[in-house]
C-alpha cells in the first residue's frame, strides 16, 4: 500500500521530526511502497496535490536535516471540515483521491484542531467502508491536548521561553532605576507556555516574579498591588503572561480564525500602560510572538527526538489495524524520566482542551509552584549537533516551484 502524511496547524521546532519519523519507519515496512508528503496539510488531499517525499529526501543526511529544521517542510493550513452529514463534498473529493493514489494509511501531524480532521476523516471512512487508516500524531507549542503528557514541539517553546526570560532578566538588570518588564507569550487558553518560564527558579533565578496564566482570574488592581509588593522587594521586576489573559474590551482585534479563535495580542502593552500610569516607573513590554515556535537554535534534543519516535509509533499502530487515534505520551518517572507512546481514541482529543494543574500555581495565583518543576524540566533537555554554514543553521527545504 501506499501512504500519505500532511502537516497542519502552527508551525514548530519539532513538527518536520514526527515527519521524518513517519517516514523513516515507513522505509522500514515491506507493506509500505510509496511515501507521499501532502502539501498544505489536509487541502493537499482535496486538491491532489502530493509529492514523492522518496525523490525530496534522498539520505540519511536529509533525514537528520529535516529533523532539525523548524516549521512546515510541506506546508500548513487551518482548514476545518464540515460535518459530512450536512456536507459530504470535500470528503467524496477526499475518498477520491486516496482511491486512486492508492493510499492505505493518512497520518495528520497537527494540534486539536487536526485531531478533528483525524476524527472526522476515520468517522466518515468507516461509513462508506473505505479501509485507510487515519492515524493523528501531536503537535502544539501550546501543550493544550487533552491525554498526552505533553505534546512535541512544547519543549522546544518552553525552552526558548525560558532562555530569552533569562536574557531579558541580565538586560533589564543594569539600571540603577527602578523597573518593570513585561513579557506577553503564547498560550491562548492554557497558560502551559507562560509558566515553563519560571523553570529559571529551580536554577536559584527569583524571576520572573510574577506568572499570569488564562487558567486563573485575572484583575487590574490585583495585578498593580503584586507589581507594587515586587518593586519594593526588587529593583527590576519581571512579569510573565499569556496572551490569553482576558483584559477589558477593545484592547484585543476581535478577528477569528477559521476554527473561531480569536487572533490574540495586546495584553502587554496594556499592561504597560497601566504600569506607566500607576507608578511611572521605566517599564516596556515584549512581545515573543513566533518566534517561541521556530527557534530551533534553542531546541530540546528531547523534544525532537521524541517527536520522531512518536510519528515511527503512528505508523506502527496503523499496520497493526487502528484508525481515528492519536499517539499520546504517558509519563511513568519524573527521575529518571520515563515515557510510553500509545494511541487514544482522537474523539476524547479533537475539540478540547487541557489546562495547567491548580497544584502548578501559587495560592495567590500569581506565580509557578516548585512542584510544576519537577514537570516541566526534563522536556527542556539536551541540545542538538546542528548543521551549520558561515555561523548559521542549515534548513532543509523544498523547492518552492515542487510545492506550488
Amino acid at each position: 500500500m501506499n501512504i500519505a502524511v500532511a502537516q497542519s496547524g502552527g508551525p514548530t521546532c519539532a513538527i518536520n521530526a514526527s515527519l521524518v519519523g513517519v517516514f523513516r519507519e515507513s522505509l522500514k515496512e515491506p507493506a509500505i511502497d510509496a511515501i507521499f508528503g501532502s502539501v498544505n496539510g489536509v487541502e493537499g488531499i482535496i486538491q491532489d496535490h502530493l509529492i514523492d517525499l522518496k525523490t525530496m529526501i534522498r539520505t540519511n543526511e536529509d533525514m537528520e536535516l529535516l529533523r532539525q529544521t523548524p516549521s512546515t517542510v510541506l506546508g500548513s493550513c487551518r482548514y476545518k471540515l464540515p460535518d459530512f452529514h450536512e456536507d459530504s463534498s470535500v470528503y467524496e473529493k477526499i475518498a477520491a483521491v486516496l482511491k486512486r493514489r492508492k493510499i492505505g494509511a493518512f497520518f495528520y501531524i497537527g494540534g486539536n484542531d487536526s485531531m478533528d480532521t483525524v476524527q472526522k476523516l476515520s468517522t466518515y471512512f468507516k461509513e462508506i467502508d473505505l479501509d485507510v487508516k487515519v492515524i493523528g500524531i501531536p503537535k502544539t507549542i501550546d501543550n493544550d491536548l487533552c491525554i498526552t503528557d505533553h505534546t512535541p514541539g512544547f519543549g522546544s517553546a518552553a525552552k526558548y521561553v525560558a532562555t530569552t526570560m533569562q536574557e531579558i532578566i541580565r538586560d533589564s538588570s543594569v539600571y540603577s532605576i527602578p523597573s518593570v518588564t513585561i513579557v506577553e507569550i503564547m498560550g491562548r487558553h492554557a497558560g502551559w507556555l507562560t509558566a515553563s518560564s519560571a523553570v529559571l527558579h529551580a536554577y536559584g533565578e527569583p524571576a520572573p516574579h510574577l506568572v499570569y496564566v488564562p487558567e486563573t482570574h485575572f484583575s487590574a488592581e490585583r495585578f498593580l498591588h503584586d507589581v507594587e509588593q515586587e518593586m519594593a522587594k526588587h529593583k527590576a521586576v519581571i512579569v510573565a503572561v499569556s496572551e490569553g489573559v482576558s483584559v477589558p474590551e477593545g484592547v484585543q482585534s476581535g478577528l477569528v480564525d477559521n476554527f473561531g479563535h480569536k487572533y490574540l495580542s495586546g495584553i502587554g502593552k496594556y499592561l504597560e500602560q497601566l504600569v506607566r500610569d500607576t507608578f511611572g516607573c521605566k517599564v516596556r513590554s515584549v512581545e515573543l510572538n513566533v518566534m517561541q515556535r521556530c527557534s530551533s537554535h534553542l531546541s530540546s534534543k528531547t523534544d525532537i527526538d521524541e517527536a520522531e519516535q512518536i510519528g515511527a509509533a503512528g505508523v506502527q499502530t496503523a499496520l497493526h489495524g487502528e484508525t481515528g487515534r492519536v499517539m499520546i505520551f504517558r509519563r511513568i518517572h519524573n527521575k529518571p524520566y520515563t515515557i510510553t507512546m500509545e494511541p487514544a481514541d482522537a474523539s476524547q482529543i479533537a475539540n478540547r482542551e487541557k489546562f495547567l494543574p491548580r497544584e502548578f500555581l501559587t495560592p495567590a495565583g500569581n506565580n509557578i509552584s516548585d512542584e510544576a518543576m519537577a514537570y516541566f524540566l526534563p522536556l527542556i533537555q539536551g541540545e542538538l549537533d546542528l548543521v551549520m554554514r558561515g555561523g548559521i543553521p542549515v534548513h532543509f527545504t523544498i523547492q518552492e516551484s515542487v510545492l506550488k
